[in-house]
């Protein structure tokens, strides 16, 4: 009994003591087995202990055990110091982040098109081939061997510097290899007098497997016969594979020295077959490479052979004219090709849509296009607009009716066009239609299909049995929304010195220092990388006394104080005389004076200059391509925005407080070497009337004399306290009006003045 409780008393205690019996015994047994040992500076060491006496002499780890012997050794320790010698890093290895996401996956681009050219040739059938290729290809580079004075504007010219034929085909195939074989799948090299059908040879690459060794063409047989194999004909064109020209690369320079030619496509399919053991072929995989041979003095329009109908190039071309001939049948060709198919794809949906829940209504109209938006709530609603053939009823100044004209007459005018030629297409040859007038007509811009048309045309009916009788018919047309296409842009970059012009003349001095103060705190103390230059104008009369009453003293007294404000600020002035102040006049004194890599910025004494906005005109102005005019948002007439109200210190840019001033063109952005070239344009009209300079300002000059992109957009950043102008009646009548127009609208909104006039009227019927 007593045994059993002993055992119910040690049960609870029994694992506690057998893992502390357990510890005792490894530790003991780790005695025995552990050797420790330092090493300092590439020696074993003594091992370090704790006295039995209890001073500490050094250190030990926990499992050493210290000896008799260990003890002694200790007596005759000395401790030395270890220099501390830090680990050097090396340097980490910068990361290389491309610019295009394309070149960091290793993306690269279908087709390169290189085109042998001549320098008797490149003016005539090589601008021919640029002008029916370019736009079709991205990359199109002329190889010559040389070249004439004059280059053609807008090709690549890649100039080898001799005329020996194959010569040139080697310095071309090591050029390719050099700067695109890594950028490129196919290369496509032809002749200049070769016409190419650009958009069938990039559907034929399209559906090649890049990997292959292809040498694809028109096989031809070696003179003589006496060598095995075929190479390519140079004249219909042939396509290599970026895999052959990698394994062809090793062998290039003895392909020069050992192999002898007349004719450089053969001396490449020779070097083709000898180290790349790769035939021409003119069929790979199902796909055919079709060519045609022209004849003599041919008219592509009465060629009827399927063969041309099917031909990716064709050879030889005499001359430009029948280059572009040929263009222009080719693409009457695949343009047909493509209204068939659209009409194939249409039977199709027709048919499948009979199958579905709804039938026929659950195609869209027209087959093909996007449905039309629908609005989730009314203010999402899109407006129908109301027009004749004369008028609009819906104007941009917010007039009822105006008359219709410019782009918006030709625009009805070409519907009214495709509408007739529908129905006739229609009801022929049964009936034959003529229009009479246009009753009523609608449109809206859908932003998910396009423009749609319903038009209420009174027509003329007439029978095959010659009677005729007048009805309306409703016809709905829409205008749908074409593939979008990114244009490529130079590039350019924020960095540019922006430097401001200022007009300024008698009635501007009160706003100069507004002017200054809302400059010096966007650009002067943040360093903005822009100067600001004074056009001071001045009358005869005012000029005559400038030495006893200078009307611009106040102006000049403030920029020496804001010059010594900003130490490294300087803020040029240049004086002029004239009786019609003119835009073009001063900028031909200001234009003189500054490098022609400059960017100018003319503003206006009431406009508030930012950092924002000077970041959009670097970025807007694009030398040798394009000129900016932004429309400036301008404040109206307080007394009548907020009239018997408090204005705001700072107005929002809220259709109540101001509008964007599109008859104003004061404020652009260019480059000096546009507007010289653009100036040098326009001397010989000046020559003959002299009153141009003042009938036109900047912005009429780009439009008639440069070949620049004009580029005039609204522009928040940019913005203006209500002023009025005083409009100078010695300018040109456009230039005239434009200043009186700008005054108008900046009086209020229309609903603004029709409540002032209602007040008025109440007031003075009482």
């Amino acid at each position: 009994m007593r045994f059993s409780m002993f055992i119910s008393l040690l049960r609870p205690i029994g694992p506690v003591i057998i893992g502390i019996s357990l510890g005792f015994t490894l530790s003991l047994l780790s005695v025995n087995w552990v050797e420790e040992s330092c090493f300092l500076n590439g020696k074993a060491s003594e091992e370090i202990s704790l006295s039995q006496d209890g001073n500490s002499k050094g250190a030990r780890r926990p499992n050493s055990i210290s000896t008799v012997k260990d003890v002694d050794a200790e007596e005759d320790f000395e401790p030395r110091i270890v220099p501390y010698k830090p680990v050097q890093q090396s340097k980490p290895n910068k990361l290389f982040r491309a610019k295009y996401i394309s070149t960091e996956l290793g993306i690269r681009e279908r087709l390169f098109v290189g085109i042998l050219t001549s320098k008797s040739t490149i003016n005539t059938l090589g601008v021919a081939v640029n002008r029916t290729l370019s736009h079709h290809l991205d990359t199109v580079v002329f190889f010559t061997g040389m070249r004439n004075r004059k280059v053609p504007h807008g090709m690549f010219v890649v100039t080898h510097g001799d005329e020996r034929l194959i010569w040139n085909m080697f310095q071309t195939i090591k050029y390719i290899l050099e700067h695109y074989v890594h950028e490129y799948d196919w290369f496509y090299l032809a002749q200049d007098d070769t016409y190419t059908e650009a958009d069938r040879i990039k559907q034929l690459v399209a559906h090649l497997s890049m990997d292959r060794e292809l040498y694809m063409g028109s096989p031809e047989e070696f003179i003589g016969g006496e060598m095995e194999g075929r190479y390519c004909y140079g004249g219909f064109g042939y396509i290599l594979s970026r895999t052959l020209l990698l394994r062809l690369k090793p062998f290039l320079e003895n392909c020069r020295n050992d192999i002898l030619s007349a004719r450089p496509d053969e001396w490449l399919g020779r070097c083709i077959i000898d180290y790349a053991n790769t035939n021409c072929v003119d069929e790979h995989e199902g796909l055919q490479y079709y060519h045609y041979e022209m004849g003599k003095n041919s008219d592509p329009s009465k060629e009827d052979n399927m063969q041309f109908k099917n031909a990716l190039t064709v050879h030889p071309v005499s001359d430009p004219e029948q280059m572009y001939r040929l263009h222009k049948h080719f693409t009457e060709i695949e343009l047909q090709r493509t209204y068939d198919e659209i009409e194939k794809l249409q039977t199709e949906i027709k048919n499948v849509s009979e199958v579905a829940y709804d039938g026929n209504r659950s195609a869209q109209w027209p087959i093909g296009i996007n449905p039309p938006f629908e609005p989730k709530s009314r203010f999402e609603v899109l407006r129908w607009d109301y027009f004749t053939e004369e008028q609009v009823y819906s104007c941009i100044d917010g007039f009822p009716k105006c008359e219709m004209g410019g782009i918006d007459r030709l625009d009805v005018a070409d519907v009214i066009e495709i509408a007739m030629g529908e129905l006739n297409k229609k009801y022929k040859p049964v009936l034959h239609l003529k229009k009479q007038q246009l009753i009523n007509g609608y449109r809206r811009f859908d932003p998910t299909r396009g423009m749609e048309y319903t038009l209420d045309l009174q027509l003329e009916v007439v029978n095959q049995k010659g009677h005729s009788s007048s009805i309306t018919k409703r016809v709905h047309l829409v205008r749908p929304l074409s593939r979008i296409e990114i244009i490529p842009m130079p590039y350019v970059t924020e960095a540019t010195r922006v430097h401001i012009i200022l007009p300024l003349n008698v009635q501007d001095r009160d706003y100069v220092n507004h002017f200054l103060e809302v400059l010096a705190a966007n650009s002067f103390e943040t360093s903005e990388n822009a100067i600001l230059t004074f056009l001071f104008i001045y009358d005869p009369f005012e000029a005559q006394q400038v030495n006893q009453n200078d009307i611009f003293a106040s102006v000049k007294t403030q920029i020496n104080a804001y010059e010594r404000k900003y130490p490294t600020v300087k803020i040029p002035w240049i004086s002029v005389k004239t009786e019609t102040p003119s835009q073009i006049k001063f900028m031909d004194i200001i234009s003189k004076k500054h490098p022609v890599d400059t960017l100018f910025f003319i503003t206006n004494v009431n406009t508030n200059v930012n950092s924002e906005f000077l970041n959009r005109c670097r970025m807007n102005s694009i030398n040798n391509w394009q000129v900016f005019f932004p429309i400036h948002f301008q404040d109206y007439n307080p007394d009548i925005a907020f009239h018997n109200q408090e204005p705001p210190p700072a107005v929002d840019l809220v259709k109540d407080a101001g509008h964007f001033d599109r008859s104003s063109f004061e404020e652009a952005c260019f480059y000096n070497t546009d507007y010289m070239a653009t100036r040098t344009r326009m001397a010989s009209d000046v020559q003959e009337n002299e009153e141009i300079l003042e009938t036109l300002d900047i912005y009429d000059m780009f439009v008639r004399y440069s070949t620049l992109h004009v580029f005039r957009a609204v522009e928040p950043a940019l913005h203006q306290k209500y002023h009025y102008q005083a409009c100078n009646p010695r300018l040109s009548e456009d230039i005239y009006h434009r200043c009186v127009q700008s005054n108008l609208d900046g009086l209020g909104a229309r609903s603004q003045l029709a409540m002032l006039l209602f007040e008025q009227e109440q007031g003075n019927s009482t």
